[in-house]
This record gives C-alpha cells, structure tokens and sequence, in this order.
C-alpha cells in the first residue's frame, strides 16, 4: 500500500469512527431509538445507520430494546429501536467515579449519614443557583420550563430530552440518557433523591422520577404533570423544609398510562 492509500484509510476510519460516536450518542440521548429515526436525524444512509448499530451492537454498546407487553405493532417486520448499556454509556462516564465514590464512603464512615445527605443538598444546590435564572426567563408554564431544564442539563453533559405523555400531552417526561455520576449513584442514591427534589423546586410542580441509570434502567426518567398549578419557586438551595413536601424517590419502572413518544 502507497504512502497516499494509507493515509487515505486512515481518514476513512477516523471518519467512520467518528460517525459510529455519533449514532452512539444519539442513542443515548433519545433511546429506544429506531434506525430510522438515527439516518434522519444524522442525515446517513439506510445501509450506514445498520453497518454502524451491527458493530455496536457487537462490542456491546448498544442493545435491541424489548418494549414492555411485547405486543405486535401491526403487518410486516417491527422497527427495531435500540438503547445504550453500561458499555456504551461508559464511553462518557466519568473517569474519577471510582475516586468519588472512596471519598464519599469516607465521608459517610467518618461524619455519618447526615453530612452524606449535605453534601447531596449542597451539590444539586449549585445545580439549582445555575438553573434558575434559565427557568425563570422560560415563564411560568411547567412545560416550558421543563424544556428549559432539559436544554440546561443537556449543556452539562446529561443528554437531557423531554417527551410528551398521552394523546393529549397531559405530562411531560425528563429523560437524561447519561449521568456523569451513576456510577457514584449507584452507591449513594441520596444523589439521586436530591436532585427530584431540586427538579420539583425549579419546576414549581411535584414530580416524581420513575427510573434512574443507578438503578437498571436504560435512562433516567422524571415525570412532570402539566395540569398542576405551579408553586412560587423557593430559593435555590433551600433545606427541604422550606421548599414544601419533597418528592419521594424512584418509585416504579413503569411508565405512566398512555407511553412515551419518541423524539423530542
């Protein structure tokens, strides 16, 4: 092979590794995804979108989602729609988990519980100092404020969508694909807890999180009703007292009546 063919295949890899990190991300961010949705989306070819999920699907990246019931979704083959493991999902982990998670044992060894519980008020705290000013220019609506969560999460590395629930779009779902900090969540889910907490105190709107990463599932999931009439949205960081009853945690895996849409 000529000096000028290698360097020709090598661009050629780079460019289709570049592309397959594409349709990776994608699947992470809007999962269960279907080929389709990922050639529009990335303006790729039918026969590059399946040559790209082949090998993901390979090194073990990505799997074929199984909906829930199982049914049949009428004549001919169904779409195949895909979501990322913890595989994939590890190509955007945090390389200092490990790290994070000895320093909190030693926190929750040495000063108990309660400092672990600070620490996870003081973190999604700043979360919400960041956030609020976003919110506030979206106005009053839950679900233009809910956007306006989803774009600020997604800036900050959560690949953070939301999507309609029902016909009538009577809630709206918080999905963040990725979680720089599941692995530390998995051990810690006080993580996990304060941040629905802070969600509700943005929104102005009890939700509930009904899925999270640290916990199995392929996304985190936070369901926000839009027929709620929105609370005055305390200040950033206020103890759980002052901003009223705090949502409970993970409750359920299951969606709510009437599914989830794809895409935004």
């Amino acid at each position: 092979m000529s000096t000028s063919e290698a360097t020709t295949a090598r661009r050629r890899d780079l460019d289709e590794s570049g592309t397959r990190e594409r349709v990776l991300e994608l699947i992470v961010e809007r999962g269960p995804v279907s080929a389709g949705t990922l050639a529009q989306v990335l303006e790729l070819t039918p026969a590059a979108v399946r040559r790209h999920t082949a090998h993901l699907e390979e090194s073990g990246e990505i799997v074929v989602h199984e909906p829930a019931g199982g049914g049949t979704r009428g004549r001919g083959r169904p779409a195949r729609h895909y979501v990322a493991t913890d595989a994939g999902r590890a190509v955007l982990s945090d390389a200092y988990s490990d790290l994070a998670t000895h320093a909190l044992e030693f926190l929750r060894d040495v000063a108990g519980a309660d400092a672990l519980e600070a620490f996870a008020d003081s973190r999604v705290g700043e979360l919400e100092r960041r956030y609020a000013p976003l919110l506030e220019q979206a106005g009053p609506v839950p679900a233009a404020r809910a956007r306006a969560l989803a774009t600020a999460l997604a800036a900050d590395g959560y690949a953070a969508t939301t999507r309609a629930v029902g016909p009538k779009g009577f809630a709206l779902q918080l999905c963040q694909g990725h979680c720089p900090v599941q692995q530390v969540a998995e051990a810690f889910p006080q993580l996990c807890e304060a941040e629905t907490q802070a969600f509700s105190r943005l929104l102005g709107v009890h939700v509930q999180r009904l899925a999270t990463l640290a916990t199995g599932g392929h996304v985190c999931t936070t369901h926000i009703p839009l027929s709620a009439v929105p609370t005055p949205m305390t200040t950033a960081g206020a103890p759980r007292s002052a901003a009223g009853p705090a949502p409970t945690s993970s409750q359920t895996t299951t969606p709510p009546a009437g599914g989830v849409t794809e895409g935004n």
